[in-house]
């Protein structure tokens, strides 16, 4: 049996994590919860798992969470890195934004495995939690689509077989349009994702393409690959979920339908596959064919920005996040256009000062740095 910690239970992966977890009563049993503002859902959650411990993000929460399960023997707060020490074999990070940075520390400085979605984790600090893992034995475990696709490319593979990784990419709802027609872009029109069923942040992030540069920076911590030796293509199929070249000039690639449920259960089930019967069934006929592209930087000007934040290092990552996480709400609110989102994390990338080989806590004051900066740009340009 193993014990799971669920980090962001309520959001898209973590509500498709405990669908999976569900569906296999004998193998994984719920030992932590761990979300925002979804109140009534979380309440579902837990009187449905009957974690030992449930966390919330807001004090005025905490009461009502208490009074709805009425169980002594759950425990409720609001300390979310609590979770490393709930008994868990696996904490299963799936926040969205800086939010999940100090959780994953947390559990990884318990010897606790991580399963990683909250790719802001690695973006902010890939150096300083990657250290934390090799010092405690812990594992890091991919749980995004395309570096769980990486995973199972590289297998068995000795590490000098492999060329570079690449990563693909939908292209999102503006694939094929020009940098023009995106300033006319509503609110509405950006969370219509043509593939993939996720919460607003990350469908506005795969939308501008900061989504794939953030996982590009992901891909350079999880496989210790040198930036350069990354490639982001667009796939508008989203059924090649990343792929590898090897130095004898093979290509490996793992393919499936784009639904989450499927790396979830392979990352859960490890070493084991678990058998997903429910699941619509891939047909390359009907398919017809797979299409690849490259990406318009024109267009897409945010993996640009990912690959600049990185060979700036130090806590420039940390500082595009944090613009790019200010930009993105300001966008969702109305408040800026959707170019407008790209420029923002620009601007606030050229106005970080770089430390190099920052601790935790100048990770922290680049990030509050960067939303002060990210904010005064908003109130100066679009007051």
């Amino acid at each position: 049996m193993k014990r799971l910690a669920v980090l962001g239970s309520t959001g898209s992966i973590g509500t498709q994590t405990l669908e999976v977890v569900g569906c296999f009563p004998d193998r994984f049993q719920v030992v932590a919860l761990a979300a925002g503002r979804n109140v009534e859902l979380l309440i579902q959650q837990a009187k449905q798992f009957r974690p030992r411990y449930v966390s919330v993000s807001h004090a005025e929460d905490l009461e009502r969470v208490r009074d709805a399960l009425s169980d002594p023997s759950i425990e409720c707060g609001l300390d979310a890195g609590a979770v490393a020490t709930s008994g868990a074999d696996l904490v299963i990070a799936s926040q969205v934004g800086s939010v999940g940075l100090e959780p994953v520390l947390a559990a990884l400085r318990r010897g606790i495995d991580v399963a990683l979605a909250n790719k802001e984790v690695l973006v902010m600090a890939g150096e300083l939690v990657l250290r934390e893992a090799r010092r405690s034995g812990a594992r890091l475990l991919p749980l995004d689509s395309e570096h769980v696709a990486i995973a199972q490319c590289l297998g068995r593979e000795a590490p000098g077989a492999l060329r570079r990784i690449v990563l693909t990419a939908s292209g999102g709802p503006f694939r094929g349009r020009s940098r023009e027609s995106l300033a006319a872009v509503t609110r509405a029109d950006a969370l219509a994702h043509p593939n993939w069923s996720m919460g607003p942040k990350i469908t506005i992030d795969s939308a501008t393409l900061m989504n794939k540069g953030f996982e590009w920076i992901e891909a350079r911590w999880l496989f210790d690959v040198p930036a350069e030796r990354i490639q982001v293509v667009i796939h508008p199929e989203s059924i090649v979920h990343s792929l590898v070249e090897l130095v004898d000039g093979s290509w490996l690639a793992q393919l499936g339908i784009p639904d989450m449920r499927i790396p979830i259960a392979y990352t859960l089930g490890l070493p084991e596959r678990l058998p997903m019967p429910d699941l619509p069934r891939l047909d390359l006929v009907e398919l017809g064919a797979l299409r690849f592209e490259a990406p318009d930087p024109a267009c897409f000007p945010a993996l640009g920005l990912a690959k600049t934040a990185l060979e700036l290092g130090g806590g420039a990552p940390a500082a595009l996040n944090a613009g790019n996480e200010v930009a993105v709400e300001a966008f969702l609110a109305g408040r800026i256009p959707f170019t407008a989102i790209a420029e923002v994390a620009d601007e606030t990338l050229g106005s970080h000062e770089v430390v190099s080989e920052p601790d935790l806590a100048a990770v922290w004051h680049a990030d509050r740095q960067a939303r002060a900066a990210a904010r005064h740009w908003i109130e100066r340009r679009y007051a």
